[in-house]
C-alpha cells in the first residue's frame, strides 16, 4: 500500500514591496550588527576601545554623534520602508543604498593584505547583496 500522495503547488502569496524593504533592511541591520560583533574578537580591539580608540578614530562626543546618525540610517529605514508614502519611501530607500554602499566598503579599507581581509570582503559582500535586493525592489517598485 502507498502512501504517496499527489503533490500540489504551493500557494507562492507576493510579498508587499514595503514589507520585502522593512525584511531587508533589518537583515541588514543584523549583518552590520555581526560584524561589529565579532571583529571584538579581533586581537587589540577591546583594548584599543578601552583606550578610547576605534580604527584610528579617538573615540570623541563628535565620533559617537556621527556613528549614531550613520549607523541611524539603517535602522530607521527598517520602519521608514514600511510608513513612507509609496514615492517617499522609494525615494528614500534609494538614497538610503547610495549613502550605504560607500559605507560599507570602508569597512574594509583598513584590513586591505591582512590575515582578517576575507571576513571584510565576506561582510561586504553579503551587505552588497542585500543592499544590491533593496536598490532593486526599490528601482522597480510596482506603479498603478
Amino acid at each position: 500500500m502507498s502512501t504517496h500522495r499527489p503533490t500540489t503547488a504551493l500557494d507562492d502569496q507576493r510579498v508587499p514591496v514595503r514589507t520585502t524593504l522593512a525584511v531587508a533592511w533589518a537583515s541588514f541591520v543584523l549583518l552590520y550588527l555581526y560584524v561589529d560583533f565579532i571583529t571584538f574578537y579581533k586581537p587589540g580591539v577591546v583594548d584599543d576601545i578601552l583606550d578610547g580608540i576605534v580604527w584610528q578614530f579617538d573615540v570623541t562626543p563628535a565620533w559617537a554623534v556621527t556613528a549614531l546618525a550613520l549607523l541611524a540610517i539603517p535602522i530607521l529605514m527598517v520602519v521608514l520602508s514600511a510608513i513612507l508614502p509609496a514615492r517617499a519611501g522609494r525615494i528614500a530607500n534609494l538614497a538610503a543604498v547610495a549613502i550605504q554602499i560607500p559605507f560599507a566598503a570602508f569597512n574594509a579599507v583598513g584590513e586591505i593584505g591582512t590575515e582578517w581581509m576575507p571576513f571584510y570582503l565576506l561582510a561586504i559582500a553579503l551587505e552588497f547583496f542585500v543592499l544590491a535586493v533593496i536598490l532593486r525592489h526599490a528601482w522597480t517598485w510596482p506603479r498603478t
